[in-house]
């Protein structure tokens, strides 16, 4: 009694939810695919769409003359601050070997070489003043330098503040772009959903019911893992009112579908045993059996007691006697397992 289908039967199943998962998971291939090239549809945004060009170019035009002389200067300073450092070791050098002349004239006090004292000393002053040239060159160039930076960062704040202004209105139509794409992955979900919601109602215990529930799978991820993703946030108040609603929706059906249900039961249990057994499917009848628990009423009942030949809960009859042998078998067993004799037939004499 706990198993209620034929073994081919089985197998036949087994191949079937297989079909069903193998279809949904192209369909989900193909609407992953679908979902994820829904953007395209909008054009892609740059940041010059909606800054104010008329204002931006000569700023960007000063920008790039600003840095292009900003480097030449910094070249150029470059060059002279290793003119300044020639300069400075020539100076020194020559300041070392006046220094050194110095001291033997000191020591020979030659008078005939006073001229080359003047001499020495001249060169010495030219050195010292091309050194203070280049020092000079240097200074100049870092006053130009600083002025040329001063002058950039004025242009890059007013730039800035032009990209600054841009940029929010770039966010802005982003996050249009982003709800018309999400309108456009709901529009495409919803009616998936619904058929989905018809298909399983109307549908899913018909003849093609591997393709209904391949469907059906297909729908609910479509719309809880390939859109959910894609929902606006607003600091989570939209993620947590649809749960809400999903929530309400999905305890609303459940408690619809236990109080259907329970009306259903209290109604067969109404009905005489003949016409339960009689409504009873034959399969569902053996599957609740294997399950220990009763056909009618789906209450645990100890099937292994030999003393309880009806259900204890709502009357129906869970074991008989067969006719022929008068063996005590399930009252929804088909044919005796003593003497094979239908359970419908008379004894025979």
């Amino acid at each position: 009694m706990s198993n209620a289908l034929r073994l081919s039967e089985k197998w036949f199943r087994r191949g079937l939810w297989l079909v069903a998962f193998v279809f949904a998971s192209f369909l989900i291939g193909l609407g992953g695919s679908l979902v994820g090239d829904l953007p395209q549809v909008e054009g892609t945004l740059r940041l010059d769409d909606f800054i104010d060009r008329a204002a931006a170019e000569p700023l960007r035009a000063q920008l790039r003359e600003g840095e292009r002389a900003e480097r030449q200067t910094s070249a150029a300073r470059e060059q002279a601050e290793l003119a300044l450092q020639v300069a400075q070791q020539a100076t020194a050098a020559a300041r070392e070997t006046f220094t050194n002349w110095l001291a033997t004239r000191r020591a020979t006090s030659q008078p005939d070489q006073d001229a080359e004292l003047i001499a020495r000393t001249q060169a010495l002053d030219a050195l010292k003043a091309r050194e203070g040239k280049a020092q000079q060159r240097i200074d100049a160039l870092r006053q130009s330098s600083l002025d040329a930076e001063q002058s950039l960062e004025r242009v890059r704040q007013q730039l800035g503040e032009l990209e600054s202004a841009a940029q929010q209105g770039l966010q802005a139509e982003h996050r249009r772009i982003e709800l018309r794409v999400f309108g456009y992955r709901l529009a495409l979900t919803l009616p998936l959903l619904a058929i989905a919601g018809w298909l399983f109602v109307k549908k899913r215990k018909s003849t093609w019911w591997p393709f209904v529930w391949g469907f059906i799978f297909f729908a609910l991820f479509a719309f809880f893992v390939e859109l959910v993703p894609y929902l606006p946030s607003y600091g989570g108040y939209v993620r947590y009112i649809v749960g809400i609603v999903l929530t309400v929706l999905a305890g609303r059906y459940a408690i619809v579908a236990l109080n259907r249900y329970l009306a259903r039961q209290k109604l067969a249990e109404d009905q005489p045993d003949i016409v339960r057994r009689h409504e009873l499917s034959y399969d569902v009848a053996l599957t609740r059996l294997g399950k220990g628990v009763c056909p009618g009423c789906e209450r645990g009942v100890d099937l292994k007691d030999p003393a309880i030949d009806f259900c204890p809960h709502c009357g129906i009859g869970l074991f008989d006697h067969c006719r022929a042998c008068d063996r005590r078998k399930s009252a929804f067993a088909r044919f005796c397992p003593g003497c094979g004799t239908a359970a419908a037939a008379a004894p025979t004499t």
